[in-house]
């Protein structure tokens, strides 16, 4: 295929052209909450607020140490990183069954009825021993930095997504979103040549696995239809990531475009996916959401009826291309650091999912990150109860952590 890197978003010039008018794109309750949230900690510190929205697109571009004898009994222990065992942890040596209980897969226990995310995925590639003690002991703690560039996304997204509220009542209203916000992004990159924040979902290597894509555009070469995938990574410091960070980002915009061409290529498993998260096909939708999809040109009823919707929107759209990009900012004015273009290596994406499915499935224990990237556990919050640690005396570092972390912004 013919390389064609892309540069700068689609000039400003378009700016006069007549818009066409693109179907809204729906937002849940809990992601808003967490825009908001985002928003407000780069307007007053740290504090947050939440609130229930949609949207429509608009204009074009506008420390102690301590040992842990067992991680599967710690396991036991309540989320919230309590130290105390509950009632059932008294006998737990004694109870075969308990210890089959506990040996469940973290994917069974953690992420049932949830699909794995690309997140999980980059992750788990960063350090597989974080990963379990995030899931064990509770999420990584969210640092001023990495709300801040939650926020740049968002403000990203809102150059060309318009947000407006909606409220839902169930599951399926939920996932309904998710679909809708695809054929929405979908016809807006038909119509425009770019969209931002398209979210995913599809069956691939045996799991279900959701996403959201950072930006696609049309390539600037008008015989080249492949839509381009872009990433946008902030950064505290002006400085290119350390080549653990930007390997961690190819992998996240390598399962984008997995999930992608998968989607294009192949039917979607419908039969299988209402089984999978228990959802009932012919729920009937919330009314605010019949009402939108009806005003956007897709009137829907059931959830069967957005997927069939999401099943034909995807049947007309093209292979992405084999070239991804990699985006750097700085925090502090948006002033891009670099790029990193480079080629989509689906055996090296295979193997990757694969060694990370290990882990999830139960297959074998978590690794700790290699040697020669230990230099993580300085940034790390479950550093202090971490044998791979080489730094047991010195104190994690947190004044540029939004650079030292998986794939996540």
């Amino acid at each position: 295929m013919t390389e064609s890197p892309p540069n700068t978003p689609p000039n400003s010039n378009s700016q006069h052209e007549t818009i066409p008018t693109i179907p809204i794109e729906f937002v849940s309750e809990e992601e808003m909450a967490l825009i908001e949230a985002a928003y407000a900690a780069t307007r007053s510190s740290l504090s947050s607020s939440s609130s229930s929205s949609i949207c429509s697109p608009t204009s074009r571009f506008q420390t102690r140490s301590r040992t842990i004898h067992s991680i599967t009994l710690l396991s036991k222990r309540g989320l919230n990183g309590s130290s105390e065992l509950d009632i059932e942890d008294s006998d737990y040596l004694k109870n075969p069954q308990k210890r089959i209980r506990v040996a469940q897969s973290f994917l069974h226990r953690f992420r049932r009825k949830r699909a794995l995310s690309v997140t999980d995925i980059t992750a788990t590639e960063w350090c597989e021993k974080q990963m379990e003690f995030s899931l064990l002991f509770g999420k990584r703690k969210i640092s001023k930095a990495m709300k801040a560039g939650k926020a740049r996304h968002e403000k990203l997204e809102e150059e060309i997504v318009k947000k407006v509220k909606v409220h839902i009542e169930s599951a399926e209203d939920r996932w309904a979103l998710k679909f809708i916000n695809f054929i929405t992004c979908a016809n807006q990159l038909l119509f425009e040549g770019i969209t931002r924040e398209l979210p995913l979902v599809g069956f691939v290597e045996g799991i279900w696995l959701v996403g959201v894509i950072d930006e696609l555009r049309m390539p600037e070469n008008g015989s080249d239809r492949n839509p381009i995938l872009v990433d946008t990574k902030t950064r505290v410091r002006d400085t290119l990531p350390a080549e653990p960070q930007s390997r961690n980002g190819r992998l996240q915009l390598m399962c984008y475009k997995y999930l992608w061409d998968t989607l294009v290529a192949n039917s979607f498993a419908s039969g299988q996916f209402f089984d999978f998260f228990s959802l009932n096909r012919n729920y009937m939708l919330s009314k605010d959401i019949r009402e939108r999809t009806a005003s956007s040109g897709f009137p829907a009823k059931t959830l069967d009826d957005v997927i069939q919707y999401y099943i034909n929107t995807c049947s007309m759209l093209p292979i992405s291309h084999d070239r991804l990009l990699l985006r750097y900012e700085l925090q502090k004015d948006q002033s891009v650091l670099g790029e990193d273009e480079f080629a989509y290596d689906p055996d090296w994406l295979k193997r990757q999912i694969q060694s990370n499915l290990e882990f999830w499935l139960g297959e074998r224990e978590a690794s700790y990150t290699p040697q020669e990237e230990r230099w993580k556990c300085r940034h790390c919050q479950f550093a202090s109860i971490c044998s791979g640690n080489p730094f047991p005396n010195i104190p994690r570092g947190s004044s540029s952590s939004s650079d030292y972390g998986s794939s996540s912004s």
